[in-house]
């Protein structure tokens, strides 16, 4: 999967890693990004379309999927962190509405155009999915669940030839991590990483150096290991679906 001559979606585009996301797939040629963002979005490049989109809301999700004639590449990127303690169920929620619902939701509406497309769902996950920071506890339990669903839709979708990639990021220099005292990565090198990823077919990014630490002991390690052998079984299971006789 190149950029090149691609059109990809970005949700979250408006700052950040989402707006380094846009600037980067025009650095590499693409052909069409559009630019998914809740306020209006101006751009000087034309191949940027911006579009209107509240990943919580599922009527404008689909009304952006129907204005997009096609798509290659989604990115999932929009996301929600803020302070909590686990004392109120409304701040859990209002995390899994946007980091996990939100992105379940777009790749829904969009997944009909990059099944004809045999396109790729790219999801910003985290490593706070392998282990939460207690900061912001309710953003850790989201990002978890977001990187279980990125890694089922893995093995659901690569029967229609749809690639899922799960973008592992550690602290990036954004609003969102604007009060934590930690060694950051720019955004524009995460969002460099992120497509280096994409194009290389690897189905978990470590875009940034606090990630990267992490790499190699997961892919070598037992829970990828799991998640490979369930994906087999899956697999095989449908074989046997599709090979079982039709009966009226």
């Amino acid at each position: 999967m190149t950029i090149a001559d691609r059109a990809v979606l970005v949700t979250g585009a408006n700052r950040g890693i989402g707006q380094a996301l846009v600037e980067e797939a025009l650095r590499r040629g693409a052909k069409r990004v559009y630019a998914g963002t809740r306020q209006p979005l101006a751009h000087s490049d034309g191949r940027v379309t911006p579009v209107p989109l509240d990943v919580t809301n599922a009527a404008q999700a689909q009304a952006a999927a129907e204005s997009v004639e096609s798509l290659d590449i989604l990115i999932n990127n929009a996301g929600l962190a803020l302070p909590d303690d686990l004392s109120d169920p409304a701040a859990l929620q209002q995390h899994l509405a946007v980091n996990l619902f939100g992105t379940y939701g777009v790749t829904q509406a969009f997944l009909p155009l990059l099944t004809r497309s045999h396109g790729a769902v790219v999801n910003n996950v985290s490593v706070n999915a392998f282990a939460p920071l207690p900061l912001i506890p309710a953003y850790s339990i989201s990002k978890a669940a977001a990187f279980n669903l990125t890694q089922s839709l893995r093995t659901l979708l690569a029967g229609r030839g749809v690639s899922v990639h799960a973008v592992l990021t550690g602290f990036v220099d954004t609003d969102m991590t604007r009060g934590i005292d930690m060694p950051k990565a720019s955004p524009e090198s995460v969002a460099r990483a992120i497509f280096d990823g994409v194009e290389a077919g690897e189905e978990d990014i470590f875009p940034d150096p606090m990630s990267q630490s992490m790499a190699d002991s997961w892919r070598s390690g037992a829970a990828k290991a799991l998640e490979r052998q369930y994906a087999a079984v899956a697999e095989q299971y449908a074989a046997i679906a599709e090979a079982e006789p039709v009966r009226s």
